[in-house]
């Protein structure tokens, strides 16, 4: 007889890291893994998630509590036959300082003009560029939700002017923030545009080329460049193609894509301009996840309230 309720686990990442992770993790519990058709999930009460089996609703019809394997949720609130349970998002600070480190990185490499001197390298150039100061360069945060606000306050540390948007205005002290009207006053003072937007109706596509012709063309950089670690459903890479194509945008780091993997054919691989990494920028710490899973399942058997559940209605 088990003492606690069985726990699900759906993940479509890192099997080994996972596999570890479960040595150390829900003492107590049965852990069930939904790749194994033929093991009966009727009775769980948990599932720890990210891109869920279509079926799995079917299969565990009496889950209390999904958890979230990232920051994000698009990928869990999309799923057909989702239930009226609660969706604890995956909140913690390997989460958040990977993120940070990953966003002030590609800062810097714009304000350093990285791209350029690899250009450089390769064709065995010696050639000093200008080099403005990271003060004279406006950095403008799209997503000031945990993430957001952490990065914004750590670019502001390495002396970026650092200015945050969000659908409903936040205040973050030091740091001048807009609301929804507010968005074209943003985009018009930023240099370097950072994407850390929940994907949402609302947010769906919003990176496209009548945003990318407000942000500010005069600065001290070569032209604007665009960040995105948020959501790739966010961005029309297309328009962010034709963008970095025409000179509308200097350059771009892109950890998101509207298909993941990015299809090879893609012209955003062959640019000088653009740096892309694999969906990297914040691996989830799958050990740090099941911690928190497990601490929010004991808050719920104790009939305490769980932390960081998500509003369906905003989608985050």
């Amino acid at each position: 007889m088990l003492d606690k309720g069985a726990v699900v686990i759906d993940l479509k990442f890192g099997r080994h890291d996972v596999e570890e992770a479960l040595k150390q993790a829900f003492a107590g519990r049965q852990v069930l893994h939904a790749s194994d058709k033929s093991a009966d999930l009727s009775s769980a009460r948990y599932a720890v998630l990210w891109k869920p089996d279509p079926d799995l609703f079917v299969r565990a019809p009496k889950l209390e509590v999904l958890f979230s394997g990232g920051a994000g949720v698009d990928s869990i609130l999309g799923v057909p036959g989702l239930p009226d349970t609660p969706i604890v998002r995956f909140v913690d600070h390997t989460l958040t300082t990977r993120m940070s480190e990953w966003v002030v990185l590609q800062c810097l490499v714009h304000l350093r003009q990285v791209p350029a001197y690899l250009k450089q390298q390769r064709a065995r150039q010696w050639h000093e560029r200008p080099q403005p100061q990271a003060s004279e360069v406006t950095v403008g945060i799209m997503g000031l939700g945990v993430l957001g606000q952490d990065a914004a306050h750590k670019l502001k540390m390495m002396g970026f002017s650092v200015i945050g948007w969000s659908r409903s205005r936040k205040s973050l002290e030091g740091i001048e923030t807009f609301d929804a009207d507010g968005l074209d006053a943003f985009l018009e003072r930023t240099d370097i545009l950072v994407g850390l937007l929940p994907l949402t109706p609302q947010t769906r596509g919003i990176f496209n080329a009548s945003l990318f012709n407000k942000l500010h063309r005069t600065g001290p950089t070569s032209g604007p460049v665009f960040i995105n670690a948020g959501r790739g459903g966010s961005q029309v890479e297309t328009d962010l193609a034709t963008a970095l194509n025409s000179g509308t945008l200097a350059g771009a780091s892109l950890d998101v894509f509207e298909t993941e993997p990015l299809d090879t054919a893609s012209p955003l691989w062959v640019m000088d301009t653009v740096l892309i990494t694999p969906h990297a920028a914040s691996a989830s710490d799958v050990k740090a996840l099941f911690r928190n899973a497990e601490v929010q399942m004991e808050r719920h058997e104790a009939g305490e309230p769980l932390q960081h559940v998500v509003d369906r209605k905003s989608g985050y």
